[in-house]
């Protein structure tokens, strides 16, 4: 009996560590001036359906900040880039000096 309950605790923790998230990014996603709001909407959407994090919607440009799954992230590059011109790039600081990180 004592077996029984140790290998079942056993496989539970081996199902627990497997079940760890995918590793996110945080990423811009960007699209044309001239591209509907639709589009930027249904983006939002399916970031927040793979299990990403909206972080910044931005009203200068369209587009939004988020932090999403690489994964997702690796075939909806491709996706919106063919469908509507759209742009993936990594967040990342910017700087108005000289110091670290990209210079402006």
């Amino acid at each position: 009996m004592r077996f029984f309950f140790l290998a079942f605790f056993f496989t539970l923790l081996v199902a627990y560590a497997m079940a760890v998230p995918a590793e996110k990014q945080s990423v811009i996603i960007s699209y044309p001036n001239d591209t509907p709001q639709s589009v930027v909407d249904d983006a939002i959407k399916a970031v927040k359906d793979a299990g990403g994090k909206i972080t910044h919607v931005y009203n200068i440009i369209k587009g939004f900040a988020c932090e999403a799954p690489v994964p997702f992230l690796e075939n909806f590059r491709v996706s919106i880039a063919s469908e509507h011109q759209g742009v993936v790039e990594e967040d990342q600081p910017m700087h108005a000096n000289n110091g670290p990180g990209i210079s402006i």
